[in-house]
């Protein structure tokens, strides 16, 4: 393909990505599902399609999604909601594919068990994306949004070890579970390994960081660093990724200038928001490949082993969740009880452990499969090492993109309309509140700093005290009626201040007339555009700190 129509591709596949984008805006539809539409749209026109390399896709496209959404993730609400994590992206993920690999082999024609556990570790974990952006949306409670990126992020890895050992399996190397256990722990704990020393390396950065246009470049390098180094070592690179990713989120708050930090996470977003969107097109147009292998097959094959592959994925998940749920309770109330759960705040915790049935139907639903599935699938190879076909690889091919199409379609375009419907929203006012508190908490703290200052005579300037901190007493008063309002609401929706709405809406117009006059200096030729590019910086920092316009 010449550059020329590579660049070309490139530019239509933005027009439909910004586009899929506005319409998902305006619509509340799904931008991956729609992509995906357009994608198998694309793909059935005459012309040539684009194939998908599971190599480039697991190599340059999976480490940097995967770090971004472990950058915004929270490792401490991970490790609040560890079990229930574990459970979907370790026992979850291995389950499918082995009940999958086991209907296979039982009831599909021909089909090897390696084969089936192949396309079932292929399907077996979720891809977030659709998921978390409907979500947030429609808002989700916190605690959901955690639990999906907690599965999306540590899946992966799962799904992957398990693929390489049934693919060495079904190529002749044959099976063995003890070395198949010893092979994924292996593989897991090195992982998590190299991730933290990958992390550790990026604190030993920490001198450069300060610098915004330096921190971008580290911060863009350490997904591809981290999975390198796990996959030169024959360990989970996925899995480093995820780790590296935790630990740097969590401490970047204690690391970096503001400026690093506002400019690492815009470079972030537009990373995601341009693969994301390749990547769901990517999806739709390898629809006519998948479909071409399926002649050597006669209809009752292929219908019976996409069932099982369908079946499986969706009906597994709620059983699963359902039985995770309810099994702690029955095996205390078995074993009499803990003593440890004697008090009415452990029994609380324990009891906020546990998912009510509405947050296990949206969970359940939240499993949308994507182009991790795809990618994993194409890398089974075509022979063994015999020489022979791999056993029914074009039918496990269907069979993925099938599963996909149908979580991603499926339940992509659903997921909204069931959130909504079960009534689960996030509790935008004890957040707002908890935010507010912090808030004030952080102005106590700069004004406590004020005092010590003054009474250690650290700063002479007590013309410059007294400003500050008329400053932080008129943001802490501020604060402080927010609260107020925000604890007299008798109902769920966000009370309404006319005073704060009117004060936003002023400051955004004084913003504005600041703005314009700096342009007209510009235009008269009185401020140089190296200046007024200085001046207008300021201004978007300032017009970022606001709500949107009321």
């Amino acid at each position: 393909m010449h550059l020329e129509t590579i660049l070309l591709f490139l530019l239509s596949g933005l027009v439909v990505i910004v586009s899929a984008r506005w319409v998902a805006e305006r619509t509340g539809l799904p931008a991956a599902a729609l992509l995906t539409v357009v994608g198998i749209g694309y793909a059935l026109l005459p012309g040539r399609n684009v194939t998908l390399d599971p190599a480039f896709v697991l190599t340059f496209v999976i480490p940097p999604l995967l770090y971004s959404a472990a950058l915004d993730s929270s490792l401490l609400a991970i490790r609040r909601n560890l079990r229930t994590v574990v459970s979907l992206s370790v026992a979850l993920v291995l389950a499918t594919a082995l009940l999958i690999g086991a209907g296979f082999h039982w009831f599909v024609s021909g089909a090897t068990l390696a084969a089936g556990i192949a396309v079932g570790a292929a399907v077996a974990p979720p891809d977030p994306v659709a998921a978390l952006a409907v979500g947030r949306k429609v808002g989700l409670p916190p605690r959901l949004i955690t639990l999906i990126q907690g599965e999306g992020l540590l899946n992966d890895a799962t799904a992957l070890t398990i693929l390489s050992v049934a693919v060495a399996a079904a190529v002749g190397d044959g099976f063995s579970a003890p070395s198949a256990l010893g092979q994924f722990l292996l593989a897991a704990a090195g992982g998590v390994l190299i991730g933290a020393l990958v992390a550790y390396g990026v604190r030993l950065l920490r001198p450069l960081t300060s610098d915004p246009l330096a921190a971008n470049a580290i911060s863009l390098a350490t997904p591809f660093v981290a999975y390198l180094l796990g996959e030169q070592i024959h360990v989970s690179g996925v899995l480093a990724v995820v780790v590296a990713g935790l630990i740097v989120g969590h401490h970047a708050p204690r690391t970096g200038s503001g400026a690093s930090r506002l400019q690492t996470s815009a470079v972030w977003r537009l990373v995601d928001f341009l693969l994301e969107g390749f990547v769901f097109l990517l999806i739709g147009q390898q629809f006519p490949q998948v479909v071409r292998g399926l002649s050597q097959y006669d209809t009752t094959t292929v219908v019976i082993a996409v069932a099982i592959t369908v079946g499986v994925v969706l009906l597994l998940r709620p059983l699963w969740l359902m039985v995770t749920q309810s099994l702690p309770r029955s095996l205390h109330t078995r074993l009499g009880g803990d003593t440890d759960l004697a008090t009415p705040t452990a029994r609380g915790r324990r009891n906020a452990e546990r998912l009510t049935g509405r947050e296990v139907v949206a969970l359940s639903w939240s499993g949308t499969r994507g182009v991790i599935s795809l990618a994993a699938i194409f890398t089974i190879p075509h022979v063994t090492d015999s020489g022979a076909p791999f056993p029914d690889r074009d039918l496990l091919l269907f069979c993925t993109f099938v599963v996909v199409i149908v979580t991603l379609v499926g339940q992509g375009l659903t997921f909204a309309p069931l959130v909504r419907l079960l009534g689960l929203r996030a509790n935008t006012i004890d957040q707002a509140r908890l935010r507010n508190e912090a808030r004030a908490a952080s102005v106590e703290a700069a004004l406590a700093r004020l005092d010590e200052l003054e009474e250690d005579g650290e700063e002479s300037d007590t013309h410059a005290i007294e400003a500050m901190r008329g400053h932080l007493h008129t943001r802490l008063a501020r604060y402080q009626e927010r609260i107020d309002l925000l604890g007299t609401a008798d109902s769920p929706t966000m009370p309404v201040s006319l005073r704060y709405e009117a004060a936003v809406r002023i400051r955004h117009t004084a913003i504005d007339a600041q703005r314009a006059e700096l342009v007209r200096w510009r235009d008269a030729g009185r401020l140089p555009d190296e200046g007024l590019r200085v001046l207008e910086r300021e201004l978007d920092h300032e017009e970022r700190l606001l709500p949107d316009r009321p």
